[in-house]
């Protein structure tokens, strides 16, 4: 098959954690003889107050075709909605001089709201990964219904995913429950040794660490400074002889007020350390070195069961989320999160089984992809009504 026949499927992504989740997939496409893989990259990705993480997607050996840039200024909420608009225009353009036959989408992002926008008014076909997940601690949740909407195929992470997306009128055969994709990742990739991770963080590890990762909760009720607070008096409690791994949260309104409570812990205590983005590998390997995963990212949630390590999931952010049994919930107080965290320290994950599948997502994503002759015919959509209640 030539180059002229191959079919164009454009990968969108915005953020580290994303990319993680989308790189075996892009692999894949890359791979095929039937597809061209087309990437365009945004958000944070193009921020340097995130890192430029786009230079993480070219050491990996990706060509980056497009970049819209949405020019983040500040974490207030009007901004990222300005932003938004800036992404529908760039997304426009991007499609034009691309002219994909169908865009790869992944999650709940602003930003990936944007981008299905523009490839929904322009008519191109739309396959998304993860869709039927719940957060309900965060507006991401209705910004990820609102994708499953916008789009063609569904590839959800479980069954009752799959029952979610079928609650909202779409068709059965056009959802494969593929598992995630992150599964995926830990079953192939070969993680670095201790010393190795160590030499990579620029950090010493102690004899017991903690990967740390919290995020602004931008549905909560008690404020994040307040959450931050809460975590890191629970740290304190906890005890100066173990090593804190922070990474930065994400491009959400309110992350500037996480930031800056990170960096004054950072500045009276020599066992903590912060980085902006570990990259994959990294941050596996340093997740695979640490007692355990604290905060509230979705990492703690479908990463570390797979690697046998407990999580401690502070508040509501992850709500309604499907949880292996290594995930300990507590709510945003000192003393619970502390006494989680020493839970967490005692917790035997040896026989801890994932929600979210056996790792062979990418095949089952790329086997799906690959039966369909023509994307074109997807656009028409028929919603699928549940049978009504027999009257009374």
């Amino acid at each position: 098959m030539t180059t002229a026949e191959k079919r164009k499927i454009c990968v969108i992504t915005g953020s580290r954690a994303e990319y993680g989740l989308l790189s075996p997939v892009m692999r894949a496409i890359r791979e095929h003889p039937a597809f061209k893989l087309q990437i365009i990259a945004t958000g944070a990705h193009l921020s340097p107050d995130h890192g430029n993480t786009v230079r993480v997607i070219e050491e990996d050996g990706f060509v980056i075709d497009e970049r819209v840039d949405l020019k983040l200024a500040g974490d207030a909420g009007s901004e990222r909605a300005r932003a938004a608009g800036r992404g529908v225009s760039g997304f426009a353009e991007a499609y034009s001089r691309l002219d994909p036959d169908i865009l790869l989408i992944l999650g709940d992002r602003y930003e990936i709201l944007a981008a299905a926008t523009a490839a929904l008014l322009m008519r191109i076909p739309i396959a998304h990964i993860a869709g039927g997940d719940i957060t309900e601690g965060a507006f991401d949740d209705a910004i990820r219904h609102s994708l499953t909407k916008l789009s063609h195929l569904h590839f959800v992470t479980t069954e009752s995913a799959a029952a979610r997306v079928r609650q909202l009128g779409e068709e059965p055969d056009r959802i494969t429950v593929s598992g995630s994709t992150g599964i995926d990742v830990i079953r192939q990739m070969p993680l670095l040794k201790r010393r190795e991770t160590e030499h990579r963080l620029g950090f010493s590890l102690r004899e017991r660490n903690l990967l740390i990762t919290f995020h602004p909760v931008t549905l909560g009720n008690v404020p994040d400074e307040r959450q931050m607070d809460e975590l890191l008096a629970a740290l304190d409690m906890i005890g100066p002889d173990i090593g804190l791994i922070f990474t930065a949260p994400n491009a959400d309104p309110g992350e500037t007020a996480i930031r800056v409570k990170i960096d004054g812990y950072l500045a009276t205590h020599a066992n903590a350390c912060l980085r902006e983005s570990l990259g994959q590998l990294l941050y596996l390997s340093t997740m695979s070195c640490c007692d355990a995963v604290v905060g509230n990212s979705s990492s703690g949630i479908y990463e570390a069961p797979s690697l046998k390590k407990p999580t401690v999931n502070i508040g509501d952010r992850q709500a309604g989320r499907e949880r292996a049994s290594s995930v300990i919930d507590c709510p945003p107080d000192r003393t619970a999160i502390a006494q989680a965290i020493r839970k967490a320290f005692h917790l035997d994950c040896t026989d801890v089984a994932s929600p979210y599948g056996d790792g062979h997502a990418t095949e089952r994503i790329i086997a799906r992809l690959a039966s369909i002759p023509d994307f074109k015919p997807l656009l028409r959509k028929h919603f699928i009504d549940f049978p009504k209640a027999p009257q009374a």
